[in-house]
């Protein structure tokens, strides 16, 4: 049986194509994973949780110092997601003084995200108790309650 033997041009034309199909599929697969964490959304049962923790002063103090401690340095001290470290970030911090967006978060929302975190923000779960987590979800909702950050009516 005859070999055929191969033209290198033509060689060379299939390994172009190769080398553009995975550069297409390496580009599709971070257009996707990019999507995916800016569009970061809760499950339904989650968003149901209602917060046990009434947001009085007590629990909006104690949600200060968590916040403090645990977020000001990506979310910022004034929760506009411009802190220290936000511009180290892939996916920019949430901004907790836009107060349409979090209007349209509810609270079991916000809590499964500060619980189960997803990269680049870490999974609290294991670092709060369920209490330290919902007072500070109490403490956020003070951001877009400001009346510098809310939109004109």
């Amino acid at each position: 049986m005859a070999k055929l033997i191969e033209d290198p041009q033509t060689k060379a034309r299939r390994n172009s194509w190769g080398a553009w199909a995975l550069l297409l599929a390496l580009l599709l697969a971070s257009a996707v994973l990019v999507y995916s964490a800016r569009h970061w959304s809760a499950p339904e049962r989650a968003k149901r949780l209602a917060n046990p923790v009434p947001a009085t002063p007590a629990a909006i103090a104690a949600g200060r110092e968590i916040y403090q401690a645990h977020c000001q340095r990506c979310h910022g001290a004034s929760g506009d997601g411009k802190g220290q470290r936000a511009s180290e970030l892939a996916v920019a911090p949430s901004d907790f003084t836009n107060a349409q967006e979090m209007s349209e978060k509810t609270d079991g929302e916000l809590f499964w995200k500060i619980t189960k975190g997803r990269l680049p923000m870490p999974a609290f779960e294991s670092k709060l108790t369920d209490q330290e987590r919902w007072e500070a979800v109490d403490y956020i909702r003070t951001f877009a309650k400001n009346p510098a950050s809310a939109p004109a009516p």
